[in-house]
């Protein structure tokens, strides 16, 4: 069994990684760190988890976790995660960051996008960024993850094979919708049910964060214009991704890449993914169309951003990283209704 920590198992992404390993057949749960719910009960704290653990939220200790753990998961917030992690690392744990701080290679980018300085650049080299398909060889041996972002991976998994494909040098459009849980467990006004139900709207247009991480996965071969928009949905995200085609071709035979891959859902030609299909899985469908009329190839892709785009996909890398079946812990439909 591998004995594995959580710091941060109080927000959406820690609780689904808490949810996750508990059934997971291979991982034991030895130490949860919170700074909001120390010395409390789990199951107290966090009510879903009754009669399934028997353990305290404890403080903070890197020293201790990496001591007691084969590996930790660090689940807090954005900017945050640098301090924890370069102590976590600096007493011998191996981490997985599901937040952001690791994920971008540019300090400069980083500042520029998240509006701070990084504190732990000197561990930026070697962080792997923990997207399977394109870095599987890589997490084997890794001894930091940075887990990909949700709507990165809802773009990057359709894109990153079409990079020698024949299209134009127009920027590829990513529209994305995603639940509410994407942003955070923070209370936000913005985010409030008078606010959000029986509405829809985009934000941070041409200025996400994720605009970066998304174009240096595509190894900077292509230009995204990325908007994000939030929808009242608990979780999940689906992306429309329009890429202009400088001739026809079969986009299939770029996509066999993923045909052994076993979260990557290629649905094919005239078959567009929904959320419904995903939700509460690790899997990433899409399809598409050509439209002859514009000469443009549109991509639809679903993921769920809290499992195939958060807690799932850390867990895919812990499994790759230990040796076990990739498959373990994951092997969930998708729920629906």
């Amino acid at each position: 069994m591998i004995k594995v920590g959580i710091v941060g198992a109080t927000g959406y992404g820690g609780r689904e990684l808490l949810r996750l390993l508990l059934a997971h057949p291979g991982v034991e749960i030895v130490a949860l760190a919170s700074t909001s719910a120390g010395g409390q009960r789990v199951d107290a704290v966090l009510p879903a988890f009754r009669k399934l653990i028997d353990l305290k939220f404890e403080a903070f200790d890197p020293g201790a976790l990496a001591k007691q753990c084969e590996a930790v998961f660090v689940g807090v917030p954005g900017k945050e995660s640098m301090k924890p992690v370069a102590q976590l690392r600096a007493a011998g744990a191996r981490v997985l960051d599901i937040g952001p701080d690791f994920r971008l290679k540019d300090t400069r980018a980083f500042s520029a996008y998240y509006q701070v300085e990084h504190t732990s650049a000197e561990h930026l080299p070697g962080a792997v960024y923990g997207l399977p398909p394109w870095y599987r060889n890589a997490l084997r041996d890794a001894q930091l993850v940075a887990v990909p972002g949700c709507y990165p991976i809802s773009v990057i998994l359709p894109l990153r094979p079409l990079l020698d494909a024949p299209l134009s040098e127009i920027p590829a459009v990513a529209d994305s919708i995603s639940g509410i849980s994407g942003a955070g467990r923070g209370l936000k006004e913005d985010f409030h049910f008078p606010e959000m139900n029986e509405n829809l709207k985009a934000y941070k247009v041409g200025a996400h964060q994720h605009i970066p991480e998304i174009e240096q996965e595509l190894q900077h071969r292509m230009q995204v214009q990325f908007t994000p928009h939030v929808a009242p949905l608990t979780r999940g995200i689906l992306s429309t991704i329009t890429v202009r085609m400088r001739e026809d071709f079969d986009p299939a035979p770029y996509y066999a890449c993923y045909e052994n891959e076993p979260f990557v859902r290629v649905l094919g030609e005239n078959q567009l993914a929904e959320v419904k299909h995903v939700r509460g899985s690790n899997f990433c469908d899409f399809g598409w169309v050509i439209d002859k009329r514009t000469k443009n190839l549109v991509i639809v892709s679903a993921i769920d951003n809290l499992m195939g785009g958060t807690a799932g996909m850390a867990v895919q890398c812990l499994n790759i990283m230990f040796g076990l079946e990739e498959g373990a812990g994951l092997d969930w439909g998708g729920m629906a209704p």
